[in-house]
């Protein structure tokens, strides 16, 4: 990353930025993953603009769960600071709009105790649950597809879990990505990122046809279909158009490498 400053931070002054201290910092640098830019002859490490970003994304992986290794591993395959930055960016609107739902749920439920009157059992929960698309899986794939994802969602740890989310909030970052710059769905691009998609299916037990290596021609199509005609869904991809696109490259990777 270029910057246009030569302006350097000592690693107390990056500690005391980052909220964090001059041994993490000094960890870091000795695993690799947020090395100084400088060493003094002094023996001081100093850091520039672009260690400083490093250290924002190893700091936001860190807020996710993921340990040492799954970062260096994230990082080695994201060397552009912006795209990966945006990535993030994406999961934590989503995140946050989850964090909203939940905060005002919450808040409802304090007021209406205060004030002695009913709870709102149907609101309550809001932003919590995890199975809330439970009902509609089981009826469009039958209740062992659900059960089945579910059991091998709920055996990861939480940090397996954040790995997960950080994974799929980078592959649909770079749909909106490859959306906004009008890539052409049967375009090289676009049908990398539908392999993408479509191995990443195969792997959750319960997708239909994951257990012959890659999700079932008329899944991967009708999911594609429910991204553009369920708001819910678009929105994981910026959008009606931009999902319109994402359908639009599944459909014809389907048709193309799918029996």
């Amino acid at each position: 990353m270029s910057t246009t400053t030569e302006q350097e931070w000592s690693i107390q002054q990056l500690a005391k930025l980052a909220g964090t201290t001059s041994r993490t910092l000094r960890h870091y640098d000795e695993v690799g993953l947020v090395p100084p830019s400088r060493i003094g002859s002094n023996g001081y490490r100093y850091y520039d603009a672009a260690s400083l970003v490093r250290l924002q994304r190893v700091l936001l992986l860190r807020e996710l769960g993921l340990g040492i290794p799954a970062i260096a591993e994230l990082l080695q395959g994201q060397r552009d600071d912006v795209a990966a930055l945006e990535r993030h960016q994406h999961w934590l609107v989503t995140e946050q709009d989850r964090i909203a739902r939940q905060l005002a749920s919450v808040r409802d439920t304090i007021t209406r105790i205060k004030n002695g009157e009913q709870i709102m059992a149907d609101t309550m929960f809001d932003g919590f649950d995890h199975t809330q698309y439970k009902e509609e899986v089981e009826q469009r794939w039958g209740a062992e597809a659900y059960a089945a994802g579910d059991r091998w969602w709920t055996s990861k740890t939480p940090a397996e879990q954040a790995e997960w989310k950080a994974r799929v909030a980078a592959l649909q970052s770079d749909w909106i990505a490859a959306a906004q710059r009008g890539d052409d769905p049967a375009g090289e691009a676009a049908q990398q990122l539908a392999r993408r998609h479509a191995d990443w299916l195969a792997s959750i037990p319960g997708t239909p046809g994951a257990g012959t290596g890659a999700p079932a021609k008329a899944y991967l199509i009708g999911l594609g279909d429910m991204y553009v005609a369920d708001d819910r869904f678009a929105q994981h991809y910026g959008g009606s158009e931009s999902a319109a696109f994402v359908r639009d490259a599944l459909r014809i990777y389907a048709e193309r490498e799918l029996s």
